[in-house]
């Protein structure tokens, strides 16, 4: 007989809970894993991402860097190795410059070493000059190659002031190209403008080219004013000056003690104020009661005022006595030479007088007209007097031999027009000019690389441009504002614009 089992001794497990979700382990960890390989890869990705980035930076810095060697080296042909047209070999008639930009067989003028642009110019030495200078490569890891071509934007022909034949002022548009070859090349290309502007010789009052401590100095009672010569207003008979609009000026430094004032501005390229050294020029140093009233205007860059031309003709180094000489006496008759012996008057007449090492004494006077005197050389001793009745006159001195080419201190010259564009001192040497003030010494005085000196407190009205410029005596120096607009001298060159682009 088949026996059944027990039931009562069947024990019975509890149902489990979890029973349902028996193998989700093992999905969540294949879940984990794919998101896990899902970041790796992007952060992965990523790196990629930033090593393609820093070398594509890389390579377009390079080639920026390139781009900018092609236009430096441009600019260095432009402004150290070329010469603007006017020569036999490149005739201005060969350029149509009414337009922009200039034209040469009625297509743009192109200087070029670009093999993408080609060159338009009328010299062939040029272009080939150019193409040599303004291209190369750099090694930097990857060999960099760089070119550029220049555009002529304008052209004009001035007459500068103190030259003896008409120059040319040009502005360029250069486009320089920097590349990298390879799997991955970069191309940048960079545009500048380069160009000369004109600016006045007389844009100061004073202004000393030297880079040195006291390039310029005022002491005393010295003082800096202005005035308009074109719409004087009289007191007195002298004009009316304004305690505001002088312009000072110099690559150096303004020294200014006891109580000088400056009822204006002082222009420099030098920073800082205090004591000044000769190794590291600073702007301004004041002392006493000394001022500058309305500041210091940092210039950008020294300024330079080029050299103005020797005396044509040449005059002589002999001695011309205008004291004791009669007309005779001096090889001249009327009207370039008229009145007695002490009292002369001389005009060129529509022509230029020449005379050598010239002295004025024993109180004589002398008058001069409108026109041109070459001299080697003038003094006057002896309270003697020059006059000036009519201008312009230009003065200009070639200073052969001498080392004070210009000493006015022995006597005075009088301008009783107030107008200093009637009377021009025109010096390129290295020697020293003095003169003093007086009651009516109006003048513009040129002499970029002379030691001026100014003795006496008397008054100048007009404009001086020297090497130095120093006031021994506290003259007041009376700026003509008008001197700005007139009298023009090419200025340095500039780079006027920067641009880039990434291909």
């Amino acid at each position: 007989m088949t026996r059944l089992p027990d039931r009562s001794r069947i024990v019975r497990l509890p149902a489990d809970p979890h029973q349902g979700e028996r193998g989700v382990a093992l999905v969540v960890v294949l879940l984990l894993t794919v998101a896990l390989s899902a970041i790796g890869a992007s952060l992965l990705l990523l790196a990629q991402t930033d090593t393609y980035t820093s070398m594509n930076y890389r390579m377009m810095s390079q080639a920026r860097y390139g781009a900018e060697s092609g236009a430096l080296k441009a600019v260095n042909y432009l402004t150290q190795t070329y010469l603007t047209p006017g020569y036999a070999g490149d005739p201005l008639s060969s350029y149509n410059y009414t337009v922009s930009p200039v034209t040469y067989n009625n297509a743009p003028v192109v200087l070029s070493a670009d093999p993408n642009k080609a060159s338009n110019y009328p010299s062939a030495a040029v272009q080939t000059a150019f193409s040599a200078s303004v291209q190369g490569s750099i090694a930097s890891g990857q060999t960099v190659n760089y070119n550029a071509y220049a555009t002529l934007i304008s052209m004009r022909e001035i007459q500068e002031y103190g030259a003896s034949s008409p120059r040319v002022i040009q502005t360029w548009q250069i486009t320089a190209t920097g590349s990298l070859g390879g799997a991955r090349p970069a191309t940048v290309e960079v545009g500048s403008t380069l160009e000369r502007q004109l600016s006045s010789a007389y844009s100061f009052g004073v202004f000393a080219t030297k880079v040195v401590c006291g390039a310029l100095d005022f002491g005393g009672n010295s003082v800096n004013d202005s005035y308009d010569s074109s719409a004087i207003s009289y007191s007195g008979g002298v004009p009316v000056t304004q305690q505001s609009g002088s312009r000072v000026g110099t690559n150096g430094n303004l020294s200014v003690g006891g109580h000088a004032e400056v009822y204006g501005t002082l222009s420099t390229p030098r920073t800082g104020v205090g004591n000044c050294n000769n190794g590291a020029v600073n702007a301004l140093t004041e002392s006493g009661q000394a001022d500058v009233e309305e500041g210091i205007i940092q210039l950008p860059q020294a300024l330079t005022y080029p050299t103005p031309a020797s005396p044509t003709p040449a005059p002589s180094t002999a001695s011309t006595n205008w004291s004791g000489n009669t007309c005779a006496d001096l090889g001249l008759a009327a009207p370039q030479c008229t009145g007695t012996s002490g009292n002369l008057t001389f005009d060129p007449a529509g022509g230029t007088l020449v005379f050598g090492n010239v002295n004025l004494n024993a109180g004589a006077t002398v008058h001069l007209k409108a026109g041109i005197y070459n001299l080697n050389s003038i003094k006057l001793n002896g309270n003697s007097n020059l006059i000036i009745d009519n201008g312009p006159v230009f003065l200009n001195v070639a200073g052969v031999s001498q080392t004070t080419p210009v000493d006015l201190t022995g006597g005075s010259v009088a301008n009783p027009s107030f107008d200093p564009t009637t009377f021009h001192v025109v010096y390129g040497g290295t020697g020293e000019v003095k003169f003093n003030g007086g009651t009516s010494t109006a003048m513009l005085l040129y002499a970029p690389n002379a030691d001026v000196t100014v003795n006496g407190g008397g008054h100048v009205y007009g404009a001086i441009v020297g090497a130095t410029v120093k006031d021994t005596g506290g003259a007041q120096f009376h700026y003509d504002r008008r001197g700005q607009n007139d009298f023009f001298v090419a200025g340095n060159f500039m780079m006027s614009s920067f641009t880039w682009k990434k291909y």
